[in-house]
């Protein structure tokens, strides 16, 4: 099956993802756009996967203060080398993951560093919720298993929609660029600072 130029460039525009990478997604697919994206997307994931253990000793530290200065958020973000920490492409990621923290307020990059004092505090809150609205005893844990996950969904980073683009999570924001730039990219720490807030 040919495919056309436009086509291509259509997609590229729509993911970001190189010429030759489009046009063998859109053979792939048979020419579908939509079908096009979502091998890309697979594709970017196995690729993110595949570096997933490579060492992360570079990067930079971005920092976002808010209009009117009221609001300020300091991150660093790491990939493998400098060469990729100097690329226009990790500077954007850098400061789209900045002005999320600051839009968003996670409490940790991730579910696994969230308190487990906090979890167990939402464990109770959901129990007492499900007990209160007459949830049979057999279902209690799947309820407040689910609560939990939408818990996650607003309070660990990777997995808060991203702002820009909700339909996708800040893990599939950061699996993009991987995929892009070829190297494996971390979000190490980061710290949300707002005017009178107590620390």
């Amino acid at each position: 099956m040919a495919i056309s130029a436009a086509d291509v460039k259509t997609l590229r525009d729509m993911t970001g993802a190189g010429m030759m990478d489009c046009k063998k997604a859109l053979m792939e697919v048979e020419g579908d756009i939509e079908k096009a994206i979502q091998y890309l997307r697979e594709k970017g994931a196995a690729i993110a996967e595949k570096k997933g253990g490579r060492a992360t000793n570079d990067g930079v530290i971005e920092t976002y203060v808010h209009a009117g200065s009221k609001l300020g958020v300091m991150v660093e973000i790491n990939c493998e080398t400098d060469f990729v920490a100097k690329t226009e492409e990790f500077k954007q990621l850098a400061r789209d993951i900045a002005m999320q923290i600051a839009a968003a307020n996670p409490v940790s990059v991730s579910r696994e560093e969230i308190p487990e004092d906090l979890i167990a505090k939402e464990r109770e809150i959901y129990t007492h919720q499900a007990k209160n609205e007459g949830k049979p005893d057999k279902i209690i844990d799947r309820y407040v298993d689910g609560k939990l996950n939408k818990f996650y969904q607003e309070t660990a980073l990777m997995e808060q929609g991203f702002v820009k683009d909700p339909k996708k999570s800040i893990r599939d924001i950061i699996t993009e660029v991987i995929a892009k730039l070829g190297e494996n990219i971390t979000v190490r720490r980061f710290v949300r600072y707002q005017l009178g807030e107590e620390l």
